[in-house]
């Protein structure tokens, strides 16, 4: 039985898996990470995790593992991995969770795809179909370019609106231009790869982008837990 942890820049989510399959996933804010292991419905043998969230969070996972007596293995980004080959110019540096989402997409798809983390930041990265990973694209999330012209403009406001195509009041302008903007990036590296490619959509924004994207997609839960599964079985 493993606990798969994916700390994000503002929640961790968890799921813990069977080797088929979840028997749960949530999330949790990072002030209720002390009582994980009372939301669980067994006791893991193990923690498979990864972490974009700093030293802070890191060191609280090792030491919950520790008090647990539970072993911690820990994703970091490499030059392959699960069918994986990191095109990024310096291996390591690519984030933990993009790399996590790499290696479900692989597994979740054989062909091209274009696997995008929409969260508290917005990346867009290009797999193709024999699993090379050819780079990728980082922007705000939805949430923060709302907050960013809200913090920098006279008189703007943090837009409470909703998407039109041609919007016709400030809130939806906003609303609508930051989905669009999301959107434009996301279609325009689709069409970097060849074939038949398809768009994997994870992460808490997902639904605000799928009904307006003009390319073929699917919208998994937790892209990130995903691959963390997928590479436990490799540990």
């Amino acid at each position: 039985m493993i606990l798969c942890l994916d700390a994000g820049n503002t929640r961790l989510k968890f799921g813990l898996f069977d080797g088929t399959g979840w028997l749960k996933q949530r999330a949790l804010d990072y002030p209720q990470l002390d009582d994980l292991f009372d939301r669980l419905p067994e006791r893991p043998t193990r923690i498979v995790a990864c972490n974009v969230a700093g030293d802070e969070v890191r060191l609280r996972i090792e030491a919950l593992a520790e008090q647990s007596g539970l072993p911690l293995a820990w994703l970091t980004s490499s030059f392959t991995a699960c069918g994986v080959t990191n095109g990024y110019d310096n291996p390591r540096q690519l984030g933990a969770d993009r790399w996590a989402a790499l290696i479900a997409a692989r597994s979740l798809h054989e062909g091209p795809c274009v696997v995008v983390m929409a969260g508290t930041a917005t990346t867009i990265d290009a797999l193709d179909a024999k699993g090379l990973f050819r780079g990728g694209l980082i922007l705000p999330g939805l949430s923060l370019m709302r907050a960013a012209l809200a913090r920098n403009t006279a008189d703007l406001p943090y837009a409470a609106g909703h998407f039109q195509p041609q919007p016709t009041n400030t809130d939806n302008a906003i609303v609508s231009g930051a989905i669009e903007a999301t959107l434009g990036a996301i279609e325009r590296m689709h069409a970097t790869l060849e074939g038949d490619a398809l768009c994997l959509l994870s992460g808490g924004a997902a639904a605000e982008l799928a009904p307006h994207l003009g390319v073929p997609h699917r919208v998994i839960d937790n892209l990130v837990l995903e691959g963390l599964a997928v590479y436990s079985k490799t540990t």
